[in-house]
This record gives C-alpha cells, structure tokens and sequence, in this order.
C-alpha cells in the first residue's frame, strides 16, 4: 500500500473546509435565480402558456349552443375550418393586406430616417409630426379616415373633384376597399418604424461612409453597401413586429368596412371574431386562432432566415 505523506494528509481536510463553502453559495445562488424568476414564469405560465392550452383543448370540442355540452370532436373543427371558404377569402385577404403593408412601411419608414437622422431643430420638429400617428389609437385613426373615405364629401374626393376626377367608393368598392384599409396601416405605422431605423443608423460607422465618398461610391451604393448590412438586425426586428402588428390588428376593419364589402376586407382575426362571437362557434374559432399561430410562427422564422441570407448573414 502506498503511504500518503503527512503533509498531503494534513492539507486534505482543509481542502474539503474550503470547498464546502463554495459549494453552498452555487447551490444558493442557483435557488435564488430560480426564486426571482418564479413571478415571471408564473404570470407566463398562466396568461401565455395556459391560454394556449386552453385554446387546443377548445379546438378538439364542440359546442351545439349557448349553455349546451361540450362534445369532443377531434379535428372536426379543423376539417370545418381548412373548407371553409370565407376562411380561405380571409387569409387570402390577410396575405395581400401583409405584403402590401409591411413593404412599403418598412421603404418609407427608412426613407424617413435616413432623412431625418442628422439632430437639427427643424428634423426634430418633422420627426414629432411623423410619429404622431403612432400615438393616435388605431380606433380613432379608422374614425378620422372614415370621415376622409367619404364618397363626394370626403377629403380626398373633395381635392380630387377639383381636378375633375370622379373617385370612386373607396370603403364600398370590394376592388379597392382593402388597399383604402392598406393606407390607414402605413400610415399609422411608419412613424413608429421610423424610430427603429433611427437608432440603427446610430451604429453605423461614419469612417465606412467616409471610405465610400473617398472611393466614389454613389448614393445607391452607399446605401446598398454600407447603411444595408449595418442595419440587417435593424430590418429583421422591424420586419417581425410589422407583421406581428398586421396579424393582430384588426379594429380598422370594425371601424371602417366590419369585413365588407362581399368580404373584400376580411381578415383571418376577423373571421376568428365572427365565429366566435357572432356564430358563438368556440372549437371552430379555437381551431383558426391555433392555425393562425402556427402560421404565424413559421412566417416569421422563415423571414428571419431569409432577411440573413438575403444580406449574406450566417444561415
């Protein structure tokens, strides 16, 4: 047997006195870490996490009346709502009113920022007039805009009729009624927007413009080459909450068209709405909702991604 020398012997417990206190102050720190975010995962748990379950379990049930049983029925609702035809008419109509809203929001919010970054009296004072719009509710936004949609009364008929244009029914033509729907969007949010890009042109370098002036680069590719691929986190962020914000929105089209006309504006949260609260149809308004969340989900991983590739970002 090998003998320990005495001094080995001697340092082994005071290695295992220091060690124990160590030990203790990781196992209360990791309790105490675990003890702050309980509130957190708690209100979590009960008003994200438990909603979505209670949305699942609704969409496998279905209810024949106000106060009726509920009877299960697996993925009837789902069937009822994929053949659905008015389902199909709102996403159709939520896929234009996205694309239409989120591009032109997101080209003329950075317009506005590239114009505006540089801190003057006069960039402040048109910075405070382009951001109103967000501070106004979208309810009292759509108010305001049904008074300027008006048919011969209007706003905009009343300076169009003065260059003898006959403008037609913006709210009440099914061809036009969702792009009227569309400039209410842009133009509440592009100030908000605006904001974002604001405090991303902050983090560009001005030695990399100073480069491109020296190096005769145009305005376009000053643009394309410097400000772009500083602001792709910039872009990727903004674009995931303009699409957020065009699925959850949906108080315009209470305001202004409820859905018409002949549907032309409704949107899916529209049709979830119809269904739950007018048809009182919990499981097929459950089973939308859900559907609508896993497609809203998958829409904005694959748009991250995309935004990534697209400015040569890791994949």
């Amino acid at each position: 047997m090998t003998d320990i020398p005495i001094h080995e012997a001697m340092m082994a417990p005071r290695a295992a006195w220091k060690v124990a206190p160590v030990l203790s102050q990781i196992r209360w720190s990791g309790f105490l870490g675990y003890a702050l975010l309980a509130p957190s995962l708690i209100f979590l748990g009960l008003f994200t996490y438990g909603p979505i379950a209670q949305l699942m379990a609704d969409s496998l049930f279905v209810r024949k009346g106000i106060g009726a049983a509920t009877e299960f029925a697996g993925l009837t609702n789902y069937k009822a709502v994929l053949a659905d035809p008015s389902f199909h008419h709102a996403l159709v109509n939520n896929v234009i009113f996205a694309v239409l809203t989120v591009v032109p929001s997101l080209v003329l919010s950075l317009f506005l920022a590239m114009a505006l970054v540089h801190s003057t009296r006069v960039n402040s004072a048109l910075r405070a007039v382009f951001f109103f719009p967000v501070l106004v509710p979208l309810v009292a936004a759509a108010s305001l805009f049904l008074f300027v949609f008006l048919p011969g009364v209007g706003l905009i008929d009343h300076y169009l009729a003065r260059f003898f244009v006959n403008p037609p029914n913006w709210l009440g033509n099914p061809d036009i009624a969702l792009y009227s729907l569309i400039g209410v969007t842009i133009w509440k949010n592009a100030g908000y927007y605006m904001l974002f890009f604001l405090a991303g042109l902050q983090s560009v370098p001005p030695d990399a413009y100073e480069a491109a002036y020296l190096d005769g680069a145009s305005p376009w590719q000053r643009l394309k080459y410097v400000t772009l691929p500083y602001l792709k986190p910039t872009i990727a962020f903004v674009a995931v909450i303009s699409l957020l914000n065009i699925i959850t929105q949906v108080d315009h089209v209470f305001v202004l068209t409820k859905g018409g006309p002949s549907e032309s504006t409704s949107l899916v949260l529209f049709y979830i709405y119809q269904q739950a609260v007018e048809s009182y149809d919990i499981g097929k308004a459950s089973a939308a909702t859900f559907i609508s969340l896993l497609a809203l989900l998958g829409i904005t991983l694959t748009s991250l991604r995309t935004l990534e590739r697209s400015f040569g970002g890791a994949a």
